[in-house]
């Protein structure tokens, strides 16, 4: 049994070992009472900042996340081992189009004539969007021994990059670490359309000012190769996390700041389905993970709500979305 501690300041959890004072249950059902308690309170403290303020949570984003990573970092997140469990796709020898070793090599060929591109021999592509200090990288490259592997990522945080690179395990013959605003869609990427295997979103989009959502989601998906898929979790309507707000903390309908300035949006189901799909990307996967946590010595129960998604691009494209 593990206990899940959270943090209404950052965005995401991590666990600190077997405790016999907190009960886990997994897959919770939510009574009707229960959501309607929930609903009444998000109402309660739904009453949005003034525009001005939430234009300088704006445009200041980059500072406040560069702020918490010189404060905490690389101790504050915890390796994310669960990966592999909730996403096989980046487990060791995955091929997701079920393509022959050689089909893979004559693909990694293709548009890759600029010798400055990283990676342009892998066979394997996987992208993280929000990598932050690596806590989702480092577990891959240890664990995933596919020697045709390599691991792109990504953070919006110029503080967090600096992190990954200066950390031991650090390896550019199978990484590559750069600095990216993913809601800037004229912003490049270092890989041509149409090259990823895999593009990883953990706890990331809810960061995003929910305006530039769709737009971002789009712009990587173009990004995906024929049968490539983007994997997802993050926070779900009604996460613990959304009922702490207090009043004054609301930017929009669902989209919250915490007290160090950063930001974030907690999603539905059908929302992310549909720009998924919007993107044209087909589903995999699209769940809740609700989670109940009972600490028996605090007598405090506390309810976790996660969405956890799987978004293929087709292995045929129409011939109207090509290119």
């Amino acid at each position: 049994m593990f206990v899940f501690l959270f943090c209404s300041s950052p965005h995401h959890f991590f666990h600190t070992g077997p405790s016999r004072s907190v009960v886990n249950r997994d897959n919770v059902e939510w009574t009707e009472e229960q959501e309607a308690s929930a609903k009444k309170k998000v109402l309660e403290n739904s009453q949005p900042l003034p525009s001005e303020k939430q234009e300088e949570y704006d445009c200041r984003a980059n500072e406040y996340w560069n702020d918490f990573y010189t404060i905490h970092e690389n101790r504050f997140f915890k390796d994310r081992h669960w990966l592999f469990t909730e996403f096989p796709e980046l487990a060791p020898q995955c091929s997701l189009n079920h393509e022959s070793q050689e089909q893979r090599r004559e693909a990694a060929a293709v548009s890759h004539t600029d010798g400055d591109i990283p990676g342009t021999s892998a066979t394997y592509r996987i992208l993280e969007v929000g990598c932050g200090v690596g806590n989702t990288v480092f577990p891959i490259l240890k664990t995933n021994n596919d020697p045709g592997l390599f691991v792109y990522c990504c953070d919006f945080s110029s503080t967090a990059v600096e992190l990954v690179k200066s950390n031991p395990e650090y390896d550019p013959e199978r990484c590559f670490a750069f600095v990216h605003d993913l809601s800037d869609v004229e912003a490049n990427y270092p890989v041509p359309d149409g090259t990823l295997d895999v593009i990883v979103l953990i706890f990331v989009l809810s960061a995003l000012h929910p305006d530039k959502m769709q737009a971002s989601i789009s712009r990587l998906a173009r990004l995906l190769k024929p049968g490539g898929v983007m994997l997802l979790r993050d926070y779900g309507r009604y996460d613990m996390a959304q009922l702490r707000f207090k009043k004054g903390r609301c930017l929009s309908e669902n989209f919250y700041v915490r007290g160090d300035g950063t930001r974030v949006y907690f999603f539905t189901q059908d929302e992310l389905h549909e720009m998924f799909t919007e993107a044209g990307l087909e589903k995999v996967q699209n769940l809740v993970d609700r989670r109940l946590q009972v600490n028996r010595g605090k007598q405090l129960t506390m309810y976790r709500v996660w969405i956890q998604c799987k978004y293929r691009k087709a292995l045929h494209q129409p011939a109207e979305t090509q290119g």
